[in-house]
């Protein structure tokens, strides 16, 4: 008989008999797990609210949506000093156990602010996560494959996460939620497994603890203020900020038009764009610029088309993600700073873009409604071409 454990244990020798490193097999399984959870809830969002008992409107689903991300924002900088200093496998692990507790607390909870928690604890898993992970890629001759790769099963998660939850929210709308926390836990334990037979504290010159805080908080501002990087920042911000106002607001704007497994559709849409484009691009010759510029266009009108075509506005933001997706972190891994901090401050605009952007859209739409705020969302990622480069 064969059981689901032998068929993940073909597919890991699978993935091992071609010389694939076991820290990238578990930066690839762990950000389709990661990202497959944290999106499972987005087409129920108006429903667990419902679930909190609390009276309902838009700013409640934003204030969930949104919540992972703060979460993401305040620990993505901190993590991944540390994660330079205590090791980048023993990170991801603690991003997976973090992923298994929020998804316990989604499954179980019927209290709005208790949903709300087990967010911003979600989105500390990927605080947790994406630094490490992408300094683990980021070292590697082959970064422009593997980035390309690693786009796209993130984008596989996501959307993965919108298709199960929207074609069984009819049975319970928690079901995609089990189905991912159930697979966190079984990566999980390939996580400590690995972390206590590879990982390594990495070779540093230990400090005064008061020393090093000053001295990271000195190259997190001079990082953060860098010209070369500050107009990535800004992309970063505003990029991902316009994916997160259409996917916190796009299931209220969609109610009584769209049913759950086509809003899933929809977005998962985005999701297959962006996996395809971040593939094709990657082995492409185009500057990692090009990529971004391309990127850019692409999303702005992709934005705005999904006011009133949805699959093709969002086919063409992902496909305008894909191409960013890939292009951005390159950019940053190719200046002349500490890897794990610069991919911390990448990991932490990206996050707060999609923290921020959508509670204040929550806020706006009150007073100018959806399609106004679409607009103001689509223009502002145009806008992100005037920026000159570093």
């Amino acid at each position: 008989m064969i059981t689901v454990e032998a068929i993940l244990f073909s597919i890991l020798d699978r993935i091992i008999s071609v010389n694939m490193k076991l820290d990238r097999v578990l930066i690839y399984l762990s950000v389709f797990v990661i990202m497959g959870l944290s999106n499972a809830v987005i087409p129920i969002l108006p429903e667990l609210v419902n679930a909190g008992q609390t009276p309902y409107d838009a700013t409640h689903s934003s204030m969930l949506f949104s919540s992972y991300f703060l979460g993401a924002l305040i620990t993505m900088l901190p993590f991944g000093i540390l994660s330079d200093r205590y090791g980048y496998v023993r990170f991801i692990t603690f991003g997976l156990f973090l992923t298994l507790v929020s998804g316990v607390l989604l499954l179980t909870a019927s209290n709005l602010w208790v949903l709300i928690v087990a967010r911003f604890v979600e989105g500390s898993a990927c605080g947790a996560f994406f630094p490490a992970a992408y300094s683990l890629l980021s070292e590697s001759p082959k970064k422009k494959q593997y980035m390309g790769e690693f786009n796209f099963l993130l984008n596989g998660g996501l959307a993965s996460g919108v298709v199960l939850t929207g074609f069984l929210a009819d049975t319970s709308i928690r079901y995609g939620i089990l189905i991912f926390t159930t697979i966190s836990s079984v990566v999980l334990l390939f996580a400590i497994y690995l972390s206590r037979e590879t990982a390594k504290t990495p070779d540093r010159i230990q400090k005064d603890t008061l020393v090093e805080i000053v001295d990271n908080v000195k190259e997190s501002y001079w990082t953060l203020t860098y010209r070369p990087l500050t107009r990535i920042w800004i992309i970063v911000f505003v990029l991902f900020g316009v994916n997160g106002v259409l996917l916190s607001l796009y299931p209220d704007y969609s109610l009584g038009t769209l049913t759950k497994s086509e809003l899933g559709l929809s977005i998962s849409i985005m999701y297959i764009s962006t996996m395809a484009a971040s593939i094709l691009i990657a082995r492409t010759s185009l500057e990692h610029n090009t990529m971004i510029k391309m990127g850019i266009i692409l999303g702005a009108l992709g934005a705005l088309i999904a006011i009133w075509f949805a699959p093709v506005g969002f086919a063409l933001l992902g496909i305008g993600s894909g191409f960013a997706m890939v292009g951005l972190p390159i950019a940053v891994s190719c200046a002349n700073t500490n890897r794990g901090l610069a991919m911390g401050m990448y990991s932490t605009c990206t996050y707060g873009g999609l923290a921020l952007v959508p509670i204040a859209a929550g806020i706006i739409v009150i007073q100018m409604g959806f399609e106004w705020v679409f607009v103001l969302n689509g223009l502002a990622l145009g806008l992100m071409l005037l920026l000159k480069e570093g």
